[in-house]
This record gives C-alpha cells, sequence and structure tokens, in this order.
C-alpha cells in the first residue's frame, strides 16, 4: 500500500495523504506507475466526456495538455527538456549529465518542449471523442509503464538520486505487476489494439534507452521523462492507423 502511495505522491500532483519516507517501498512503487497512469488518464478522459458537450475541439486539446502539467506537475515534461539539453549539447558523457543535473533550461529543451506540446495538441485534435476517451486512458498507463520497462532493463548513470532509488529495487516481481496492471488496463478498454499499442511502446521505449544508454552509459530520472514524454506522443501517433479498424 505505501508503493502505491509513493507511485502516486512522485508521478501526481493530486492531494495525498502524508507517508514517511522508506527507502524500499519508494524504490518498488516503479510496479505501480502504471496505475498512476490509469488515474491521470480518467481525470482527462472525464474532462473530454464533459467538455465535448461545448467546447470546440481545440480547446479540449488545449484544456489537456494544460491538465496534464497541473496534475503531473510538469515532472516528465521538465526531465524531457533537461534530456533535450543535454543530449543535444555535442558536449562528453559527463558535461551531458551535468548538464541534465541543471535546473536551468536551455534552447535546446524550450524548443524540444515547443515541438513536442505543439505535436500532441495536432494528435488530440485530430482524434475523435470517442476513440480518445478510450486512449487517455490507455496511453498514460503505457507510457508509465515503459518508464519501469526501461529502469529494469538498462543501467543507471549515475549513484545517487531518486532513480537510483528505483533501479536498486525494481526487481522482476515489480515489472510483472506494471506489466500486468497495463494489459488489463489496455486489454479491457482497447481489447487487442490496446495489446498491439502497448508492444509498439514497449519497443520504442526500449529503442529510445539502448539509445541513450549507450550515450550516457545508462539512463537517469531526465531521461525517464523523456521516455514518458516520447511514448505518449509515440502511442497517439500510432493510434491514427487503428482508428480505422474500431
Amino acid at each position: 500500500m505505501k508503493s502505491i502511495l509513493f507511485a502516486l505522491q512522485h508521478l501526481t500532483r493530486l492531494p495525498l495523504p502524508y507517508a514517511s519516507f522508506d527507502e524500499a517501498s519508494c524504490g518498488r512503487a516503479t510496479a505501480f506507475f502504471p496505475l498512476a497512469g490509469v488515474l491521470i488518464g480518467a481525470i482527462m478522459a472525464a474532462v473530454v466526456w464533459a467538455a465535448g458537450w461545448y467546447l470546440p475541439v481545440q480547446l479540449q486539446a488545449s484544456l489537456l495538455i494544460v491538465l496534464m502539467v497541473i496534475l503531473t506537475g510538469g515532472i516528465h515534461l521538465d526531465g524531457f527538456m533537461d534530456s533535450i539539453d543535454g543530449l543535444f549539447s555535442g558536449r562528453q558523457r559527463e558535461k551531458k549529465l551535468e548538464i541534465m543535473r541543471d535546473s536551468r533550461v536551455g534552447a535546446f529543451g524550450v524548443i524540444g518542449a515547443i515541438c513536442l506540446l505543439l505535436f500532441k495538441f495536432s494528435l488530440l485534435v485530430g482524434i475523435p471523442a470517442y476513440m480518445l476517451i478510450k486512449l487517455l486512458v490507455v496511453v498514460p498507463a503505457i507510457s508509465r509503464w515503459n518508464m519501469t520497462l526501461t529502469i529494469f532493463i538498462f543501467p543507471y548513470a549515475r549513484q545517487e538520486g531518486l532513480g537510483a532509488i528505483y533501479k536498486k529495487y525494481c526487481g522482476v516481481r515489480e515489472l510483472l505487476l506494471a506489466t500486468v496492471l497495463t494489459g488489463a488496463a489496455a486489454g479491457i478498454v482497447l481489447g487487442v489494439y490496446g495489446a498491439l499499442l502497448m508492444l509498439m511502446g514497449g519497443l520504442s521505449a526500449c529503442l529510445v534507452g539502448k539509445r541513450v544508454s549507450r550515450e550516457l552509459g545508462g539512463l537517469t530520472g531526465d531521461i525517464y521523462g523523456l521516455i514518458n514524454e516520447l511514448s505518449e506522443v509515440l502511442l497517439l501517433l500510432a493510434a491514427y492507423p487503428l482508428l480505422s479498424k474500431m
């Protein structure tokens, strides 16, 4: 139960009861990352259902993007921007890690965030409301499962930090539980197409993780945020070919 609370506290900004820090429970929270995604997605799906009666699709898409930032505290977007700053700096490994640790955002990070949000907006606008409601539940779950998957598979690039705790305690049991939770959500909501999205999401996350790990010697907390944000865009994009079959 404590691990569930830690997962929700770290990945959302929802009002939750206080829990004293426990390293093992915090590290095993990776098993429940998809649960946080389902909760975030359910809130956004409810907003689309309610707002669809009177708001045009452009305003709905803008509202969803703002709501996602509010619900997550922008934690993944911040990691995305820091990652882009470091990865596109053209520096050596240690300097890239130093740039990513810097709380200030550089030009590459800002440009990357603008492109990312523009892409998300365009994708959200183009998906019919009946399908968007379903995808909003499934996509955040899969993108957060991708974080658990890459935490399990790839080494951590630093010796300290919250990501190091996740890496230490994310074992086979945590990955299996996260996979079951994600598979259940995807299967119940989208059936076989949910399984296809999960497979595509996992493969894309592993490709990104492999590429970055080769460059940095492992992943970091910022890279987990990058993987989450890229996964959301790629999964929404991958849903387009499925629309004609559903």
